[in-house]
């Protein structure tokens, strides 16, 4: 029979989550950045706090916070349709691919050691504060998304890197969208349910991976406790970012949050290099 986790052990956990989650809820909500982003990190680093180090805590990470996106993206998403937001014609259009290339980034995830994936998440990951940093809404690589053997490729990279940073389909989707022409907050709105056509095969896949020295109540590579107090506690706060950024210019937040970004990817790296 598996022992029972150490009370005090799982009292600590619960408090870094709780921690976790607030704070992804709120810079979901000030600056529409997906939480995912940023709990792939928070979960690493709390896990290994805790004593939790294997070789595949990473593929723990990745895949809670894609269960995670599984629930917030189908908030959004229903939001969004109520506000006639959505693109469909998008959506359907590159959901097949998205899909697709997420499923492969499972398969390559399960067989990739944390460090390889601590360094695919930095150097993305900086990429992305990067342009959260610099970019600037008018820059333009065509006027509409691609189709044919542009879409073919771009798709399944979208869903394949995704999945490899345990992210939806905000950080890639939306600058993607905006460089070909389409409205941001349309942009936003069609990326949500990216975020779904993501986690939804991706979390299926992850039940199938059984990483050794799991966090308890690891269910295949999902950790159960950190998914439900990240759902329970980003319900909350992202109501919170959501007034704050009524509240405030969001757009020096927006680089201030890049450069943490940037900093939380850059110390992955590191590690993952051996610094």
């Amino acid at each position: 029979m598996t022992p029972m986790p150490d009370p005090v052990l799982l009292a600590q956990m619960a408090g870094l989550l709780l921690i976790i989650g607030g704070f992804a809820g709120v810079v979901a909500g000030l600056l529409g950045v997906g939480g995912g982003i940023v709990l792939v990190p928070a979960f690493f680093y709390a896990f290994t706090a805790l004593g939790y180090g294997s070789d595949q805590l990473m593929q723990i990470c990745l895949a809670t916070s894609l269960a995670t996106i599984v629930v917030t993206s189908a908030k959004s998403v229903r939001a969004h349709h109520a506000r006639g937001a959505v693109d469909w014609d998008i959506l359907r259009g590159w959901a097949p691919g998205i899909a697709l290339g997420a499923v492969v980034g499972v398969v390559a995830a399960a067989s990739l050691s944390s460090v390889v994936l601590q360094g695919i998440f930095g150097v993305l990951g900086v990429s992305v504060g990067l342009y959260l940093a610099f970019g600037r809404e008018n820059w333009r690589l065509g006027d509409s998304m691609p189709k044919g053997a542009g879409r073919a490729i771009t798709g399944p990279g979208l869903g394949f890197l995704s999945v490899l940073m345990g992210i939806g389909g905000g950080s890639f989707g939306v600058p993607m969208m905006t460089l070909y022409g389409v409205a941001i907050h349309r942009a936003v709105a069609t990326a949500s349910g990216f975020g779904m056509v993501i986690a939804v095969p991706s979390v299926a896949g992850f039940l199938f991976v059984w990483p050794d020295d799991a966090p308890p109540y690891t269910l295949g590579a999902i950790n159960l406790p950190a998914f439900l107090i990240v759902i329970v506690t980003t319900y909350v706060t992202t109501g919170w970012g959501v007034r704050l950024a009524h509240a405030m210019n969001p757009r020096p937040l927006k680089r201030v949050f890049a450069v943490f970004i940037m900093l939380m990817a850059g110390n992955m790296l590191r590690k993952a290099l051996g610094f």
